[in-house]
């Protein structure tokens, strides 16, 4: 212990000291730990008085995966299998359901939900070509005037697992108002001619009359709902 005193001045510090005389690495860790120096400092300080070059600390393989785009993934609608429904209540009694057959559109998955579908006004069935006729006319869709109908969303947020809750804007006879919408969605696959297929599900209310549509109500309700499940392909 004299001759570790004695040595113990031209280094400073006991430490250094131990190392130069040979004492065991462990004792030179506890040591360090002791006084609050990391383990990477120890590292440094004995490649400096070695002489010698500092090891390279592997990185972490555990890396957090690079996180998904907020744009997400588009897809095309596929309207073969898709369907635009609206229903209408006849005389406070039933609703009755009809669709509309021609609309094209996308939409997109992904931290926020959006969507963009176009259709033609006078694409309505109702299953009788006379009342659709009536439907065209200007007591409902004008469809001469007003050939197309459009939605359109984004920056839908998340509401939970595959869905998303928010305010897209209906254009119908012209007139474009907000709408607040719920989707969910309903699938993901492979497509059979490459690339997935996924598909989602909403569905809104608004009064036709906000719209210009005043068409026998009463024996019609003013309030109108509209479903819409649609499949898309991303390829």
């Amino acid at each position: 212990m004299g001759q570790l005193a004695e040595r113990r001045e031209p280094f400073g510090d006991p430490v250094m000291l131990a190392l130069w005389e040979g004492e065991s690495n462990m004792r030179i860790k506890q040591a360090l730990l002791g006084g609050g120096i990391t383990l990477s400092a120890l590292t440094l300080m004995t490649a400096a008085y070695l002489g010698t070059s500092a090891p390279v600390v592997a990185q972490d393989s555990k890396q957090p995966a690079a996180a998904t785009s907020a744009a997400g993934k588009t897809y095309a609608v596929d309207t073969l299998h898709s369907s635009i429904v609206f229903k209408i209540k006849h005389m406070n009694a039933a609703y009755f359901y009809g669709t509309l057959n021609d609309f094209s559109g996308s939409f997109t998955f992904g931290e926020t939900f959006g969507t963009t579908v176009s259709v033609k006004a006078d694409s309505v069935d109702s299953r009788n070509d006379k009342r659709d006729e009536h439907i065209r006319n200007p007591d409902f869709f004008s469809a001469k005037e007003f050939p197309e109908m459009k939605f359109v969303a984004s920056g839908i947020k998340s509401s939970g697992t595959d869905a998303w809750k928010g305010s897209g804007e209906l254009t119908f006879r012209g007139v474009t108002k907000p709408v607040e919408i719920e989707v969910k969605k309903t699938g993901v696959g492979p497509a059979r001619g490459g690339g997935e297929v996924a598909g989602f599900e909403t569905s809104f209310t608004f009064k036709r009359s906000d719209f210009g549509s005043k068409g026998l109500i009463g024996p019609l309700s003013d309030d109108v709902t509209i479903i819409v499940s649609l499949e898309g392909i991303n390829k």
